[in-house]
C-alpha cells in the first residue's frame, strides 16, 4: 500500500571501483541517508548492463569482463598457468583465471577476500617486505602472467593522485619483471592522461609487446585504461 513504509533493498558496495559486490547482504540506508556520491553510484548499478550480468552469472565484480575481453583479444589466460592477481578483492578476475583453465591463482588484498575454490587468497599490503615471496610460495612457482588491479583511494589532488598511480604500477612491474616466466604477460591498471613515466620504458625493454587497452566494460565517463605487457623476454 502506498502508505507503507518503503522497504529497505539490499545493494553490494563497490570494490575495484566498480564490483558488483564484496560482500552481500548488507543494508542499503533510504535515499535521505545518503551522501550524493552514493547515490550516484547506486544509479549507476541499477543502469549498469555489466554489473546486471555479474549479478546473474555469478562473478563478484563487473571488472570480470574486463579481464575476458582482454583475454579474448590477447590470450593472457593460458591452459594450466600460474597467475598472481595484485589487489585481487573483491575477486572476480580470480574467477576468470580460474575458469578460463589456469591451474593456479594466488590473490592478494589490502581487504579480505571471501574464499573462492581453487584459488589462494591472502590477505597482505602486496608492497609490506617479505609478501612478494608468500605469494611465490603459495603459487608453486613462478607465474605465468602477473595481474595488478591496484589502486589507491584518491585525494582530489591531481599530481598526488598521479604519483601514487604511477607508484603502484611500478612496484606491480618490478614484481613482474623480477618473477614472470619467459613467455608470460602483465597487466596493469592506469588512467588516460597520466603518464606512466619511466615504468614504460622499462617494459617496453623486458616485453616484445606493450600496449594500452580500454575494455568496453569499463565506464564510459571512467578515465581507467590498462597497460598490458606480453611475451616476457626473461632476466
Amino acid at each position: 500500500m502506498s502508505d507503507e513504509e518503503p522497504r529497505k533493498r539490499m545493494v553490494r558496495p563497490p570494490t575495484r571501483g566498480d564490483a558488483a559486490g564484496r560482500k552481500q547482504g548488507v543494508k542499503m540506508k533510504t535515499a535521505a541517508d545518503k551522501t550524493m556520491s552514493s547515490q550516484q553510484w547506486i544509479k549507476r548499478q541499477i543502469a549498469d548492463p555489466y554489473s546486471e550480468r555479474a549479478r546473474a552469472e555469478g562473478w563478484r565484480s563487473r571488472a570480470a569482463f574486463k579481464l575476458m575481453e582482454m583475454d579474448d583479444k590477447l590470450g593472457l589466460i593460458r591452459k594450466g598457468a600460474r597467475v598472481v592477481d595484485l589487489g585481487a578483492a573483491p575477486g572476480g578476475w580470480v574467477q576468470v583465471a580460474l575458469r578460463r583453465g589456469a591451474a593456479a591463482v594466488v590473490g592478494v588484498d589490502l581487504l579480505e577476500i571471501e574464499p573462492i575454490p581453487g584459488a589462494v587468497l591472502i590477505q597482505a599490503d602486496f608492497t609490506d617486505e617479505g609478501v612478494d615471496d608468500r605469494l611465490i610460495e603459495a603459487l608453486g612457482g613462478a607465474p605465468d602472467l602477473v595481474l595488478s588491479d591496484m589502486a589507491h583511494n584518491t585525494v582530489g589532488h591531481r599530481a598526488t593522485d598521479h604519483l601514487k598511480i604511477i607508484a603502484l604500477i611500478e612496484i606491480a612491474a618490478e614484481f613482474a619483471i623480477r618473477t614472470l616466466k619467459p613467455g608470460g604477460a602483465f597487466v596493469t591498471k592506469n588512467f588516460q592522461g597520466g603518464s606512466a613515466g619511466d615504468v614504460l620504458n622499462q617494459l617496453r625493454a623486458n616485453f616484445a609487446e606493450v600496449r594500452y587497452v580500454k575494455p568496453k566494460a569499463s565506464r564510459v565517463d571512467s578515465s581507467e585504461v590498462y597497460l598490458v605487457a606480453t611475451g616476457f623476454k626473461g632476466r
